[in-house]
């Protein structure tokens, strides 16, 4: 039990550490062979965002675990509403854009939609993965073209402020090489933590994977959108979280239905899934006002959300 809880703390640390590495080589890489930087912000950091996720799920499908994949998907999303910007409110009000409830808000409603409609059948099927796949590069697509057109939009702004600075073209190469052999050891660390666990507290691996998994790979997002409120740049925090939202419903949930493909433990749809609904609808509600304010989460609406994500995980106790 010990050895699997330090497993899955240090995992998770070298984790983020390893993804971040890999990103910046990946990036200084693109710099190097001339790629415009906003491409590169677009593209290498975009997905940077929900590298931990992808690697944690793709290395259970390998394992033969789908759900606890499906359960960082899910719980990641939930957390990042609930957790990530509830707390942040609770710090510094978040200034929300008009052109993200335009435009990002229901871009997130269509993709939630979709996965919905694809796991609806109560399995993932290799070709739900295909489907995934190709709507992540539509999304990449997209969010490219808003960037040519609105350089200050906050989905835009996220991943092209956080371009690592250029290095030379060795150094970049060996810091994608360490970033890539650390994801891999690393998210063999937590995948074995979690698994065991799981097995010692006798719950189910979509348990963990919804909790400490989930709250683990979010953890980033709340470093960086806390340390943005810090820094009066709290407009961000929105932008990092739809952003993130997307990738992990996409090409997160791509990788048990591409690796491990087949039927998954139904609380992931009958519960969790509308629960990871209930949460979005929230952001989009808080984002208007409850008080009418209009453009503004105050740190009444962030108590709301974090008392929320607070309220899912009893549930999850009492069911589990």
């Amino acid at each position: 039990m010990l050895l699997a809880s330090a497993a899955i703390v240090i995992g998770i640390a070298l984790l983020v550490w390893g993804a971040d590495r890999f990103v910046d080589g990946a990036a200084s890489v693109a710099k190097n062979l001339r790629v415009p930087p906003m491409i590169i912000g677009l593209t290498i950091v975009s997905l940077g965002t929900s590298l931990p996720e992808m690697i944690v799920a793709a290395m259970a499908a390998l394992d033969g675990n789908r759900d606890l994949g499906i359960g960082n998907v899910l719980g990641s999303n939930i957390a990042n509403i609930g957790l990530v910007l509830g707390i942040t409110a609770l710090i510094i009000p978040l200034a929300v854009k008009s052109m993200t409830l335009r435009r990002e808000m229901p871009v997130l409603f269509m993709i939630t939609i979709l996965a919905f409609a694809l796991m609806s059948d109560g399995e993932l099927s290799f070709m739900d993965g295909i489907m995934l796949v190709v709507s992540v590069v539509l999304l990449l697509i997209w969010i490219t073209r808003l960037g040519l057109k609105d350089r200050h939009d906050p989905l835009v702004a996220e991943f092209t402020e956080s371009i690592p600075e250029a290095m030379s073209m060795g150094k970049s190469v060996m810091w994608f090489v360490v970033g890539l052999v650390l994801l891999i050891i690393s998210s063999r660390m937590v995948v074995w933590g979690a698994i065991e666990i799981a097995h010692y507290f006798g719950v189910s691996d979509l348990i963990i994977g919804l909790t400490i998994v989930a709250i683990g790979t979010s953890l980033p997002e709340m470093v960086a959108s806390v340390a943005g409120a810090l820094k009066g740049e709290a407009d961000l925090a929105i932008g990092n979280v739809i952003g993130s939202n997307m990738f992990n419903l996409l090409a997160v949930l791509a990788m048990p239905a591409l690796i491990y493909p087949g039927i998954y433990a139904p609380e992931a749809l009958l519960r969790d899934f509308p629960i990871m609904i209930g949460f979005t609808i929230a952001l989009f509600v808080v984002s208007f006002g409850l008080r009418k304010i209009g453009g503004i989460v105050n740190r009444f609406e962030g108590g709301l959300l974090v008392s929320g994500f607070a309220a899912y995980l009893y549930l999850l106790y009492l069911q589990s």
